[in-house]
């Protein structure tokens, strides 16, 4: 508010350079992106300030994306330890009816969220919190499965992601009898002159996999006379395991995809998942109020 008292009107992105200079952030901090790439988190949070503060009576917005201090935002400048309080306040009179409906459990969980965060940071925190514990479900519910089934889920996968392209029957998870240390291939074109070879291990969670089985997979590959191979666990791998991998010669491409990995890739690519919820969010367009005239 002191930046309106000193400048008069102030558009909104008339704020972000004094603003990033009073915080003293970096220009990594000042172009952060929201994790879906619509948007500048530091843009945000500075239009949300804006719209708390005009909510409150604090600021009047004489033009669309114009903002002005009044009286009563200047007088409460003189106790500015005062102004949070007095912007909760108003906001909670602007919704009495939903504040009364509010049960203990949601002023609790309101209570703990972190008042710095702006309403679409908190969204995006409990959609990152919820893929968690989907992440956390499907490994879960793969090692309740058979060695066998796990195969056939990552060579599934490997094709949900586009490998084998529209060929007929690209995937083929190996024989458990003679697999020679292969359990699964995508053939990559027609003629299968192009192949990625995989090898899939159902680790529980906290049972690494070390350099010893990759140096055995890179081995199973020179055997079949294959330069790419994907090998994907359930669990993580060793220090050893990734600084081995990633030494290999340029003859040999070898992924790594581990736990973590292999969860979210099964979760954005859809695999055995289901959507329960969509949640659509809209803001105003800018060119269609714009062409609108301003009052005078």
């Amino acid at each position: 508010m002191n930046l309106l008292k000193i400048n008069g009107t102030m558009k909104l992105r008339d704020f972000i350079e004094p603003l990033a200079e009073y915080f003293n952030l970096s220009d990594i901090e000042i172009n952060e992106m929201y994790p879906s790439g619509n948007g500048h988190v530091f843009y945000d949070r500075i239009s949300w300030a804006l719209s708390y503060l005009n909510m409150a009576g604090l600021l009047d917005k004489p033009k669309r994306g114009i903002y002005k201090i009044n009286e009563k935002g200047i007088s409460l400048l003189d106790t500015p330890e005062k102004v949070d309080k007095y912007i909760e306040q108003q906001l909670e009179k602007r919704e009495p009816a939903r504040q009364k409906k509010k049960t203990t459990q949601e002023q609790l969980a309101l209570e703990d969220s972190s008042s710095e965060l702006t309403p679409q940071e908190k969204l995006y925190s409990s959609f990152s919190n919820i893929r968690k514990s989907i992440y956390t479900e499907i490994l879960n519910t793969i090692l309740t499965k058979t060695p066998v089934s796990f195969e056939k889920l990552v060579v599934l996968l490997l094709q949900k992601m586009g490998y084998g392209g529209e060929i007929e029957n690209s995937g083929l998870v190996t024989k458990v009898s003679n697999d020679g240390g292969i359990d699964g291939i995508i053939k990559e074109d027609v003629l299968g002159l192009g192949r990625i070879h995989i090898q899939a291990k159902r680790y529980r969670i906290d049972n690494p996999i070390g350099r010893e089985e990759i140096q055995k997979f890179v081995g199973a590959l020179a055997v079949a006379q294959s330069n790419k191979g994907v090998f994907i666990t359930t669990s993580y791998y060793s220090k050893g395991a990734i600084e081995y991998a990633n030494n290999l010669n340029g003859s040999t491409t070898l992924v790594l995809i581990d736990g973590k990995q292999l969860a979210e890739y099964i979760y954005d690519y859809g695999l055995g998942m289901q959507v329960e919820q969509t949640i659509e969010i809209k803001k105003l367009d800018a060119d269609f109020w714009d062409s609108m005239k301003d009052d005078e």
